[in-house]
């Protein structure tokens, strides 16, 4: 498995993608309100991408993928295409948004609730949020990927959630998805040896229900075969010498309050 190391002068290109990916989820939050559509927050993503940041947006015409966000409502866990429905009062909808800059990738993604979530989207939707908080504050040098995905899924299971298998983090530079994979369970001193220059995303994927999923006839989105809620959270991040840089954390977000010290599910 050959994993390129980033220069200096690719983290700071990064860095600059990132900011404006997470720049873009601070932009639609506001407009994810009941009776809007899909369609709606893809074309209010495109034109800030395009006409305020001048950047592109990644997943346009990726590998035929229609439009220029993803946007996953309730049950579906990931890549859904935005459409013409409009979101329902308590729908819960993640939105995935890569830029590029500079010829570097910025690849984040984030929950969002139309109106007031139930009770069970709400405990999703911060587990997830925290599991993702736990698999970065693991990241430094010298340390097992397998030792990630197995804190994410210890800490998942032990809410009674469960963690998609199908799809996972990726190494992302000038190329939108390269190696690592980053899974989100595992055993642990499984995998890679973690580097400084090392960049990627982690993203876990978690269901309500069980852990199983399929794909729609339109060939991208992603759905819980039990039809149960999933939720996501995404950032894009970089190995440093002594951990970790985010290079996708938005203004509101604030990470240390919410993170859980690792040794409580090793």
């Amino acid at each position: 498995m050959s994993i390129g190391l980033k220069t200096p002068q690719d983290i700071e290109k990064m860095r600059l993608s990132g900011r404006l990916a997470a720049n873009v989820l601070e932009m639609i939050a506001e407009h994810v309100i009941p009776g809007v559509t899909t369609d709606e927050l893809n074309q209010r993503c495109h034109d800030f991408m395009v006409d305020q940041q001048h950047c592109i947006p990644a997943p346009l015409n990726y590998h035929g993928f229609p439009k220029s966000i993803c946007t996953s409502i309730n049950n579906q866990v990931c890549h859904g295409i935005p459409s013409n429905k409009a979101l329902k009062k308590g729908d819960i909808v993640n939105i995935d948004i890569t830029t590029i800059k500079d010829e570097f990738h910025g690849d984040t993604s984030a929950m969002f609730v139309a109106g007031e979530p139930s009770i069970l989207a709400k405990r999703l939707i911060e587990t997830t949020q925290k599991a993702l908080y736990l698999g970065i504050s693991m990241v430094k040098p010298g340390v097992k990927l397998g030792n990630i995905g197995h804190a994410i899924q210890t800490y998942v299971e032990a809410k009674r959630y469960s963690i998609v298998r199908e799809y996972c983090g990726h190494g992302i530079g000038r190329v939108f998805h390269e190696e690592p994979q980053v899974l989100h369970y595992g055993k642990p001193d499984t995998g890679i040896t973690l580097e400084a220059g090392m960049t990627f995303t982690i993203e876990p994927m978690v269901n309500a229900g069980k852990r199983h999923v399929k794909i729609l006839p339109d060939n991208w989105t992603v759905v819980t075969k039990d039809r149960s809620l999933s939720s996501q959270f995404e950032h894009t991040l970089c190995v440093t010498d002594t951990g970790f840089e985010i290079f996708t954390v938005r203004n509101n977000e604030n990470i240390e309050a919410t993170h859980i010290p690792v040794e409580s599910y090793s």
